[in-house]
C-alpha cells in the first residue's frame, strides 16, 4: 500500500529475500535427500566413467587397496616387530576407513567446481552433488572391505558382537562425509586454493594418524602411556579409526573415542548449516 506525500505515491519497501535463512538451508539438504534417483545414478555413473573400457573395472579399487594394505602390512609390520596375525588386518582395515574420510575430503573440496555445467544447466538442490559425493565413497567402501572378509577367513581376529558398532560408526562416517562435502566443497568453490591446501593437508595427516602404525608401540616397556602417545589422541582421525578399526577387530573401544566423534560431528553439522544459509546461492556463480 502506497503511501501519498507532496510529492506524490512512495512505493512499498521490496520483500525481504530468505534465500540466506537456516530455513531455505534445511530445505536445500531435505530436497536434495528426496531426489535419490537423481544421485544415486549419478554417483554410479562417475564409477563406471572411472574404469570404462576396463577389464575389471570397479574391481581395480579392490585389487589397488589389497595390495596396497598387504604391501604395506609386510614391510611396516617386519619394521616394527609387529604380530603379522594383529597386524595386517589392523593395517587393511585402517586404509579401507582412511581412503573414505581422505576421499571424502579431496572429493569433496572439488565436487561444485568439477560439475560446473550441470549445477548451471540443472535445476536441482546444490546438495545433490553432496550426497553424489558420499554416495560414491559408499560404493568404493563396499568394494573395499571385501578385502577385510577376505582377511577375516585367513587370519581369524576375535570378532564378538560388538563388532556390530561399526554400523553406529559407519552412520556417523557419513554424516562426517556430508558436512565435510559442504564445508570443503563451498569454501574451495570460492578460494580455490584452500583445494591445494587440503591435498598437502591430508598427505601430512596420514602419517600423523596411526594407520600404518601403531598407537601401541608409543607406549613404553612399564606399559604407562607416553608423552608421545598422548599427543596421537590430539589428532580427532585416531578416534575415528579407533570407533570403527577396534570393534571389527574384537578390540574394547573406549566410551571417550565416541565422545570425540559425536562432538566433530555435531560441530561440524552445525557448520555446514552456517556456510549453507550464508554462500549456499553463491555457488553457481563461483563456479
Amino acid at each position: 500500500m502506497s503511501v501519498e506525500t507532496s510529492e506524490g505515491a512512495v512505493p512499498p519497501p521490496p520483500p525481504v529475500s530468505d534465500s540466506r535463512t537456516f530455513r531455505r538451508a534445511w530445505a536445500d539438504l531435505t530436497d536434495g535427500l528426496r531426489n535419490r534417483e537423481l544421485w544415486l545414478h549419478l554417483g554410479w555413473t562417475d564409477i563406471k566413467q572411472r574404469y570404462k573400457r576396463s577389464v575389471l573395472g570397479p574391481l581395480w579399487i579392490t585389487l589397488a587397496t589389497g595390495v596396497t594394505a598387504i604391501a604395506m602390512g609386510l614391510l611396516y609390520g617386519q619394521l616394527f616387530g609387529m604380530d603379522l596375525d594383529f597386524f595386517l588386518p589392523y593395517v587393511t582395515l585402517g586404509l579401507i576407513f582412511w581412503y573414505f574420510i581422505s576421499n571424502s575430503i579431496l572429493d569433496g573440496a572439488v565436487v561444485f567446481s568439477t560439475n560446473e555445467g550441470l549445477i548451471k544447466q540443472l535445476p536441482a538442490p546444490i546438495s545433490v552433488h553432496v550426497y553424489r559425493v558420499v554416495w560414491r565413497q559408499l560404493i568404493i567402501f563396499s568394494h573395499n572391505i571385501v578385502i577385510f572378509v577376505i582377511i577375516v577367513a585367513v587370519f581369524r581376529p576375535p570378532i564378538g558382537w560388538t563388532g556390530f558398532l561399526v554400523i553406529p560408526a559407519l552412520a556417523l562416517f557419513v554424516l562426517n562425509s556430508v558436512w565435510v562435502t559442504i564445508v570443503f566443497g563451498i569454501l574451495s568453490t570460492r578460494f580455490r586454493d584452500i583445494g591445494q591446501l587440503l591435498t598437502t593437508m591430508v598427505q601430512l595427516v596420514f602419517f600423523m594418524t596411526p594407520i600404518i602404525w601403531s598407537a601401541q608401540s608409543l607406549q613404553n616397556a612399564a606399559g604407562d602411556v607416553s608423552g608421545r602417545a598422548r599427543l596421537v589422541e590430539l589428532n580427532p582421525m585416531y578416534h575415528y579409526l579407533e570407533i570403527t578399526r577396534g570393534p571389527l577387530l574384537g578390540h574394547h573401544v573406549a566410551f571417550y573415542h565416541w565422545l570425540v566423534v559425536i562432538g566433530c560431528t555435531v560441530v561440524g553439522c552445525l557448520a555446514a548449516l552456517v556456510v549453507m544459509r550464508n554462500f549456499r546461492a553463491r555457488v553457481p556463480y563461483w563456479v
